[in-house]
């Protein structure tokens, strides 16, 4: 009874010892475990990093690829450049400090500066002008005053630019015009509208010839009678000497001769 009883006892005592050493067991492989796992995951994450090529690490080559990393290694190969801008010379730029040019004012100029040329060539053939005078007709005349003999001659000289104070080929202003045109024929006259129209007779409208002068009202410009209420003259500055209809009721016929 008592060898039963004790070694119930012994058996009791091993069975209830035995499972806090069962559990202390488990702990420890669930510890080594997870330290197994960890220790992997580390070195893996180590071998990936150093498996990874060099651009995968650089903020540039990330954003932009591999020729962006390839363009920031030249950029760094050749060194950095910086522009210094001194205070005194720094200014601020506002939009409202510029206007734009239209393409109208853009021709406006572009006219005015080829008016301007057109008149300095001008300018300088009328300077350069060789060829005979009114002085010189009137010293010799090519022809015999008529009314269409001064029709004939003056239409040669049609296309001739306005120049004022002009008399010659190079360039004729109202009354240089006419008397150039009328000292072909041996008549010499003034250079001015109101001297011209005095020198001739004043007749009626309808009595009119091509030949003949127009004279505005007011002496402000003269030229030769075409018929058909045209006149031939050498208008004013930008124009040539040209047949064109009058534009104007305010005017009298002069005949010279």
């Amino acid at each position: 009874m008592i060898q039963g009883t004790d070694s119930g006892s012994v058996a009791r005592t091993d069975t209830g010892s035995s499972t806090p050493r069962t559990t202390r067991s488990r702990r420890s492989s669930v510890r080594g475990t997870a330290l197994n796992v960890t220790v992997m995951a580390v070195a893996t994450g180590i071998v990936a990093t150093l498996a990874l090529p060099g651009y995968a690490v650089n903020p540039a080559a990330n954003a932009d690829g591999v020729e962006a990393a390839e363009a920031m290694a030249q950029l760094r190969a050749t060194q950095s450049q910086s522009l210094t801008v001194e205070s005194e010379t720094a200014q601020t730029v506002s939009r409202d400090q510029f206007t734009a040019t239209s393409e109208e004012e853009l021709a406006a100029a572009q006219a005015a500066q080829a008016a301007a040329e057109r008149r300095a060539e001008l300018a300088a053939s009328y300077t350069a002008y060789s060829g005979p005078t009114a002085q010189d007709f009137l010293a010799a005349p090519p022809a015999s005053y008529s009314q269409s003999a001064v029709v004939n001659i003056g239409l040669q000289y049609v296309g001739t630019p306005y120049q004022y104070g002009g008399t010659t080929p190079a360039g004729f202003d109202c009354s240089g015009f006419t008397a150039y045109v009328f000292a072909q024929v041996g008549i010499a006259l003034p250079h001015s509208v109101s001297g011209q129209a005095s020198m001739g007779t004043r007749i009626s409208r309808a009595d009119a010839v091509p030949g003949d002068l127009v004279v505005l009202n007011d002496h402000s410009h003269i030229g030769i009678y075409m018929g058909n209420g045209a006149i031939l003259d050498a208008p004013y500055p930008g124009k040539t000497v040209q047949a064109r209809p009058l534009w104007t009721d305010a005017y009298y016929i002069v005949r010279i001769g």
